[in-house]
């Protein structure tokens, strides 16, 4: 006998829309258990998780700082993700990103002017897209997979910025440590009132109100759904998948890369050899669980923000692992993606004769 995913003729409708709910709500069971077997009260442990985050006007305030970057990186995914570009390697993008656009306050740090600013964020947007670039080129030329280009370049990012702080733009004056001079004035972005909520927020909003607009009502737009949907309709249309493939990544680069540099000067405020706890893949839970749409980003960036707050609730108050929020996180994409299959695909067990009968047929 052999378990196979058998397409079905017609899928629900209702439970595509209610996927996101359904998987949340198997996250939560799962976490109950989990906390249950370290023996701890499996409701408070959620409360503290959960809904502790929102309690408190400095915890919101954390939230959101945290939602930013997920938001920025998860709006730019879920474009990638309708045409059928699977750009995994955002994390690398937003750590080139951070690195171009520092390159003004670190070697010209007298500067302290609005343009100072905006050309940080440009740069960054600049430094995620072009190494965005690289899996795009190699996608497009040597029909690389895109998947395994990206991955792999988060990695030699990180070697970067990890040589780049400890040595040509390490601080003279930071007693050794590996980081950069601190950003100051006009090389931070401006915060909303007197706690740490920066303009980054609103960055992402902008963002998905833009994508919002570019996917439902640009040809721009109807040309990554056909590709992504319906590839050979979108060639006889005159659609190219070259363009749309340089187009995704670019901009979910580009996204990134904006989000790196909020990092940087927004919570940090200098570089250092760590920028994000791993934005750039958290956000693929995010496009997902938004339903690769801008506007559901914006709901989803916040609940998995909820989900580092949370996690860091969870340590002090409960002592338990700070691997637990990545736990979390982890089945939670993959409740997101079990439901997606059975909404579109049967489990059917096939007998080793219909099996052998289909092997022949083939």
């Amino acid at each position: 006998m052999k378990l196979v995913l058998e397409k079905r003729s017609e899928h629900s409708e209702l439970m595509t829309l209610m996927s996101p709910i359904l998987a949340i709500a198997l996250t939560v069971i799962t976490g109950a258990i989990i906390f249950a077997v370290q023996g701890l009260n499996p409701f408070s442990a959620l409360f503290v998780y959960f809904i502790e985050p929102i309690t408190s006007l400095w915890s919101i305030e954390e939230v959101l700082v945290k939602a930013a970057p997920l938001i920025l990186i998860g709006a730019g995914l879920s474009v990638c993700y309708m045409a059928n570009v699977w750009n995994i390697g955002a994390e690398g993008q937003l750590t080139m990103g951070a690195l171009a656009g520092s390159f003004v306050p670190i070697v010209f740090s007298s500067w302290q002017s609005p343009l100072a600013l905006v050309i940080m964020l440009i740069m960054g947007a600049l430094g995620g897209a072009a190494f965005a670039a690289i899996p795009a080129f190699l996608k497009n030329r040597f029909n690389a997979n895109e998947i395994l280009t990206s991955l792999m370049l988060v990695y030699i990012a990180q070697l970067i910025l990890d040589w780049v702080v400890r040595g040509p733009w390490r601080d003279p004056q930071g007693f050794n440590f590996p980081q950069s001079i601190a950003f100051e004035g006009w090389q931070l972005l401006p915060t909303l009132g007197s706690g740490r909520v920066h303009i980054g927020i609103i960055l992402a909003v902008i963002t998905v109100i833009i994508l919002t607009v570019l996917m439902n009502r640009t040809l721009k737009g109807f040309e990554i759904l056909v590709i992504g949907n319906a590839p050979r309709a979108g060639r006889f249309a005159g659609f190219s998948r070259k363009k749309i493939v340089w187009f995704c990544l670019l901009l979910s680069g580009g996204l990134a890369g904006i989000a790196g540099i909020g990092e940087v000067a927004g919570p940090s405020g200098q570089l250092q050899t760590s920028i994000s706890p791993g934005y750039g893949f958290t956000a693929i839970i995010v496009a997902f669980l938004g339903r690769l749409n801008p506007i559901g980003v914006l709901f989803a960036g916040i609940m998995l923000a909820i989900t580092y707050i949370g996690g860091e609730a969870a340590q002090i108050s409960l002592g338990v692992s700070d691997k637990t929020a990545q736990v979390f996180q982890g089945v939670l994409l993959f409740f997101i993606l079990a439901c997606d299959t059975l909404i579109l695909y049967r489990i059917k067990m096939l007998s080793s004769t219909k099996q052998q009968q289909s092997v022949a047929a083939e």
